[in-house]
């Protein structure tokens, strides 16, 4: 998906990594896979743009590490728009974001680092979105919503206006959120409700 948006942008891609040595030499969408990441070390990092192909399903740490480890190396991150992708002029975009396929961003938004808006997902106005959270396909966020740092919403969510997702929340599925989410806590269902944690003790 994400190389597809290079291509339509007429980007020109170097090649992308994969830990599996396996990979190496074989082609994604026509693009030369070049080892692992610690390749990237190879190339000085004012002559390349990274892009983040490190998705998330639940947590977001690993990419978040990953854009990290780069960033304190002193590599930027590109940032993709998807042609098909409606982001409205006063929109805020830091390094790294990632707008794809039928998403829509509305007027005085705010996103931060590493930020995925996936297919079709849509931030409403005045919605403020912390780094590296994931807002994934189909989600729904109405206006003026705050999303902490690090936070999933997961595929088809709903968050109504003004409700605040604390940082590193998840939110599962098509969930329907009404209230305020507290950071850390995993929600599910319509009305949302917190998960309790897993003891280990039998019920």
């Amino acid at each position: 998906m994400l190389l597809d948006a290079l291509r339509l942008l007429s980007a020109q891609v170097l090649g992308v990594t994969d830990p599996d040595p396996a990979a190496v030499m074989m082609r994604v969408l026509g693009v030369p896979v070049l080892g692992p990441d610690q390749v990237v070390l190879s190339h000085d990092p004012s002559a390349v743009l990274l892009v983040n192909g490190l998705g998330s399903v639940g947590s977001t740490i690993a990419r978040m590490r990953l854009f990290t480890s780069f960033v304190s190396r002193g590599y930027a991150f590109a940032t993709v728009i998807h042609p098909t992708a409606i982001v409205a002029s006063t929109v805020l975009l830091s390094e790294g974001v990632q707008v794809m396929a039928g998403a829509v961003v509305q007027p005085g938004a705010t996103l931060g680092d590493n930020v995925i808006v996936n297919t079709r997902a849509s931030v409403d106005h005045d919605c403020q979105i912390g780094a590296h959270v994931h807002i994934a396909p189909g989600a729904t966020l109405s206006g003026g919503v705050v999303v902490g740092e690090g936070a999933h919403i997961g595929t088809g969510a709903i968050v109504i206006e003004g409700v605040e997702i604390g940082a590193r929340a998840i939110l599962g599925a098509g969930t329907v959120v009404l209230r305020n989410v507290p950071a850390d806590a995993t929600v599910v269902g319509n009305p949302a409700r917190i998960l309790e944690a897993d003891t280990g003790s039998s019920p």
